[in-house]
């Protein structure tokens, strides 16, 4: 059995839990568990999107909770408005609320990659630890910014009362929330798998081992970056949205390093430029989460032993672990 052969059949039989256990627990009639699917399931989506920069860009980030928290404060504002019937702007043309899912992702996609494009363009003009830092600052700028917002609950947050809706779907089921969850997921993990097949996918893989080589052959590692920066906004941005969703609140802390380092953590646990990293990482983070934070409030600890021990023993991750192969682009 081959080393592609070994992953394959790990994320094929991770797509399997994600459908079973949730289905287990709607049998069960156990809806908190599904909820935490369905919280795994999203975090697995915000570290998609930031292992694409992370993993095929060589992009350490840590202002990626600025992306995330842009998709939620999206849904927020949309939302509110809607609920309170009245206009977002009324000048010079009225821009009103709205409860539907899909125009709510889409001004979240779109907010998210217009912010990822300027943060990255300015951010990718420098390299190594002046990126992280720059991607950080960027990323408190707006955490203090929400903070100062009263119009949208400031240091508070924003609630929202009911969730909103999709078309034919009753979104206030927590198995048909979960559907929606899942097939989004499993959407962007098609296409973030054919990106990194096609010749952009192979450029920014190329640029990101040796830029020179690259420029050589008339191809800009800048651009290149630059899109792969906006990308994994764009889908960060849509998973904070849906994150906003699932708690029906939103709040500055969706903005902090704290939360970017959280993204960050899915992907090494799981493994870095590993297709099913980020959701292996967000899954065991969540059990860990609830296995053990009812048993302590000092939970991290153990998560921590489990991040250092990959750093030392498994650099390629869990899934790198498992496939015998640490290097994702060999």
């Amino acid at each position: 059995m081959t080393q592609m052969t070994r992953e394959t059949l790990f994320n094929l039989a991770m797509m399997a839990g994600l459908i079973l256990f949730p289905l287990w627990a709607w049998i069960a009639d156990e809806p908190f568990m599904i909820t935490l699917a369905t919280k795994a399931v999203i975090l697995a989506l915000a570290g998609v999107g930031l292992n694409l920069a992370l993993g095929l860009g060589g992009l350490v980030s840590l202002g990626h909770a600025a992306f995330f928290g842009l998709g939620g404060y999206a849904m927020g504002i949309l939302a509110s408005h809607a609920q309170s019937y009245s206009p977002i702007l009324e000048t010079p043309f009225v821009i009103e609320g709205t409860k539907s899912m899909p125009v709510i992702w889409l001004t979240a996609i779109i907010s998210s990659g217009l912010a990822a494009l300027a943060i990255g363009a300015l951010s990718l003009r420098t390299s190594g630890v002046y990126f992280i830092m720059i991607t950080l600052a960027f990323g408190q700028m707006l955490y203090f910014f929400a903070i100062s917002w009263p119009a949208y609950g400031g240091e508070d947050g924003l609630s929202i009362y009911v969730r909103n809706g999709f078309p034919g779907l009753n979104t206030l089921d927590p198995i048909q929330f979960y559907g929606i969850c899942f097939t989004v997921l499993t959407i962007v993990l098609i296409l973030c798998a054919r990106l990194a097949k096609s010749p952009f996918g192979l450029a920014l893989n190329a640029a990101r081992q040796t830029a020179e080589r690259v420029e050589t052959v008339g191809i800009s590692p800048y651009k290149l970056r630059l899109v792969a920066f906006t990308l994994s906004g764009m889908i960060t941005g849509l998973a904070g949205a849906l994150f906003a969703d699932l708690n029906r609140f939103v709040s500055p802390t969706m903005f902090s390093w704290q939360t970017s380092g959280e993204i960050m953590v899915f992907i090494i646990i799981g493994g870095v430029a590993r297709l099913f990293g980020p959701v292996v990482g967000a899954v065991i983070f969540i059990a860990l989460e609830h296995l053990l934070g009812g048993l302590s409030d000092y939970w991290h600890i153990y998560l921590g032993i489990l991040l250092l021990l990959i750093v030392l023993f498994a650099r390629g991750g869990v899934i790198g672990t498992l496939a015998g192969k640490e290097n994702a682009h060999d």
